[in-house]
């Protein structure tokens, strides 16, 4: 499995905190061990897992998606999110994507 963050970088406030935010996900939605494992690493708290958002992911601002490149996330921009995400959800289903 990967754990893939994007480029984003949307600009929103969040808990008073104003930031630049991007997206921690991986490629497979069934198994997210690995994704909360990176997560914790880089001081994420498992509260702001989002897994009733349209996909499985965390937020990060841009010094936790530098963090998580150095502990071994996979840049991608945020235009290829959608493919690692229809692939995700094609190899859960085994079939169509979703």
């Amino acid at each position: 499995m990967t754990v893939y963050v994007d480029d984003f970088r949307v600009p929103s406030t969040v808990g008073g905190y104003r930031a630049r935010w991007s997206h921690l996900f991986t490629d497979d939605m069934s198994d997210q061990a690995e994704l909360h494992a990176l997560a914790e690493r880089i001081g994420l708290r498992r509260a702001w897992f989002q897994d009733a958002a349209s996909y499985p992911h965390y937020d990060v601002t841009d010094r936790k998606r530098d963090d998580a490149i150095t502990a071994g996330a996979v840049p991608i921009t945020w235009r290829q999110t959608a493919a690692v995400i229809r692939r995700a959800r094609t190899n859960r289903t085994g079939g169509e994507p979703q």
